[in-house]
């Protein structure tokens, strides 16, 4: 089986065969352009700890480069560079002015105190800052698996007493806490972005039918693998909204299954009290991970970790559609394979991005010093409640206060916030969809293609050579 990275790189090469990229420009683009790995050493309880940590710049095309921070037992090298690797094409497939960076320390967040994790997030992030792997203006970090808002607060703390000259500290992370800069909808943005994923495949009756998904959105099984952050978000979203059929959750011990339909609103509140999924009024628990993936449904949804979908099981799956919520969880073998056997896959480079959005914002936020909204939104409201009372003079309208709140309500930070996502995800499936109507590949190659015409633009100078790009 390939590395993660070797997987991203077939993608690209893959992708990059009828868009007259010259060989030399390619490895250029394809390349780590800086890594960093230290050391994190910590005294806890009498005895130094000793933690390895990375932080991998893919792509310096746009400052800054953008990426989040992964405490996990399985952080390594390999994986961090395929982490940020993504994160360029991502950020150029949906218009967000970043480069691809991506960090991760190895170890079980699970096994440390809050205190602890503090004096080892401090000591990394020290080491980030000083290499100048960590700046508002060079290399923006966020939450990732095992981080939180609680880390980056803990960030932008330490990098405010580091660098007290600074006055944009705030932007030196994102997915930070509202109270310490972070703009509201952020922990929702990525199972947000997903959800738009799905409503915008729902408004292409052409793509429905070809897919073989019945009409309407609720009347297609929905499995979702992985109830961490992104997971619990996409899968409550799709619930409220969209009155989605979801029959199976799946976590790493296991799945729940109700072939009529999980009420995910009592799972999450079933899962805040006893931190498990195993509800048996809600569904059946099964003790077997891994065949979450292998169930008859619809639509599948790995939220989870890379490669969960491999030689060894891509025979047994059973979806119609794949949707890439975690980043890179089908190998490039089995991609291949489902491809040509008719399944078709929603790649994580689109699908994922909500996240970097978000972020997007709140960095814009926090270099401009002022929430999304507060300039205009009273103005708005006044403006139609203006509108309204004239109207209802000329005997125009008459409603309740209900309908009357409604319509005077202007936009606050959240409305915008999910907004812009909205825009960019409907948009960027749309160009997507361009593509593929030209060439007729698969999603992904089509993804990746958008993507490398993007970053190609920035690598050539008006005479179409490449330019010094250091």
């Amino acid at each position: 089986m390939q590395s993660f990275k070797e997987n991203v790189d077939l993608y690209v090469d893959r992708a990059s065969q009828d868009l007259g990229i010259s060989q030399d420009l390619m490895e250029h683009i394809k390349a780590t352009h800086s890594l960093l790995q230290v050391n994190v050493g910590v005294n806890i309880d009498g005895v130094l700890k000793n933690f390895t940590g990375w932080r991998a710049v893919h792509s310096e095309h746009i400052l800054p480069t953008k990426g989040g921070i992964r405490y996990s037992a399985n952080v390594n090298q390999n994986e961090t560079e395929a982490l940020a690797a993504l994160m360029t094409y991502k950020c150029a497939l949906v218009d967000v002015p970043f480069g691809g960076a991506k960090g991760g320390l190895r170890l079980d967040p699970k096994l440390y105190t809050a205190e602890q994790l503090h004096r080892i997030t401090n000591v990394f992030a020290t080491k980030l800052i000083n290499k100048d792997f960590l700046s508002p203006s060079l290399n923006v970090p966020a939450p990732d698996m095992g981080t939180g808002e609680r880390e980056m607060d803990w960030i932008v703390d330490l990098y405010k007493t580091l660098k007290p000259n600074e006055i944009n500290y705030r932007a030196c992370v994102t997915g930070k806490s509202v109270e310490s800069g972070g703009i509201k909808g952020r922990a929702e943005a990525t199972g947000r972005g997903i959800e738009e994923v799905i409503r915008e495949l729902f408004r292409h009756p052409d793509l429905v039918q070809q897919y073989k998904l019945k009409p309407q959105l609720p009347q297609n099984k929905i499995i979702i693998q992985g109830f961490g952050n992104v997971g619990v978000h996409l899968a409550n979203t799709l619930y409220e909204r969209d009155a989605a059929t979801i029959i199976a959750i799946g976590e790493y011990n296991g799945y729940l299954y109700n072939p009529k339909g999980i009420a995910i609103n009592q799972l999450i509140d079933y899962k805040r009290r006893h931190q498990s999924i195993a509800c048996s009024e809600l569904g059946v628990f099964h003790s077997k991970p891994t065949e979450v993936l292998e169930l008859d449904c619809d639509i599948l949804i790995p939220a989870a970790m890379e490669q969960v979908i491999h030689r060894d099981n891509m025979r047994a799956i059973k979806a119609k559609v794949i949707c890439e919520a975690a980043n890179g969880p089908i190998s490039f073998e089995a991609d291949e394979y489902l491809y040509h056997q008719g399944i078709s896959i929603i790649p994580d480079i689109y699908v994922n991005a909500g996240g970097v959005v978000v972020s997007y914002f709140e960095w814009i936020k926090n270099l401009q010093h002022m929430r999304f909204g507060r300039l205009e939104k009273r103005f708005q409201e006044h403006k139609m409640e203006q509108l309204l009372e004239f109207l209802k003079n000329q005997g125009k309208v008459n409603m309740t206060d209900q309908q009357k709140t409604i319509l005077t309500h202007a936009a606050d930070e959240l409305d915008l916030t999910f907004s812009g996502l909205e825009d960019t995800m409907r948009n960027s499936f749309n160009q997507i969809r361009t593509i593929q109507k030209k060439n007729n590949k698969s999603l992904r190659d089509c993804a990746y293609q958008l993507a490398l015409s993007k970053i190609k633009k920035y690598y050539t100078d008006r005479y179409g050579q490449a330019s010094t790009v250091g």
